[in-house]
């Protein structure tokens, strides 16, 4: 039989610490773990408090890390960084504050950059087909729709 492990406030305030070191942590992921470990809720509003207090869990350096990453990584455009962020319950205002992280012109040189090298890939004969995938792809990684079809008609005639 499988035992389960037990932490005390203080193993729990450690372990924590550690997972937010490691890497920048939402709110929600923090709470899950914590969750995870079998923690009461009294125990998951002392530790969360704790984190807080002591600056290892800060919901708008998550987000402006996350903007950051996921732009420059993935190549993701606004549309799919606020989807993400929502669904990690981030507050609009500190979506908005890590947007700030992405000057206009980095944002849009990358948006045609992505465009042009796909464009360049798709092997299709067929001129709808070819812009749908285009858009597609575009799309799914959540740029905007006028960027999108304005870059798909210019790309291919």
């Amino acid at each position: 039989m499988k035992t389960v492990r037990t932490y005390t406030l203080e193993q729990a305030k450690r372990t924590l610490e550690n997972y937010c070191v490691y890497q920048e942590r939402c709110h929600k992921e923090v709470v899950q773990k914590l969750r995870n470990m079998r923690m009461i809720p009294e125990a998951i509003d002392l530790v969360v408090v704790h984190l807080l207090e002591h600056n290892f869990l800060n919901e708008t350096r998550f987000a402006k890390s996350y903007v950051r990453g996921k732009f420059r990584v993935k190549k993701w455009g606004r549309k799919r960084l606020e989807l993400e962020l929502k669904k990690r319950e981030i507050s609009k205002f500190n979506i908005k504050e890590a947007f700030k992280e992405i000057p206009d012109t980095d944002y849009l040189n990358t948006f045609h950059v992505l465009a042009e090298k796909k464009a360049a890939n798709i092997k299709e004969p067929n001129v709808y087909k070819k812009r749908k995938k285009l858009a597609d792809y575009l799309l799914y990684r959540g740029w905007e729709s006028p960027l999108v079809y304005g870059k798909v008609h210019e790309l291919i005639q």
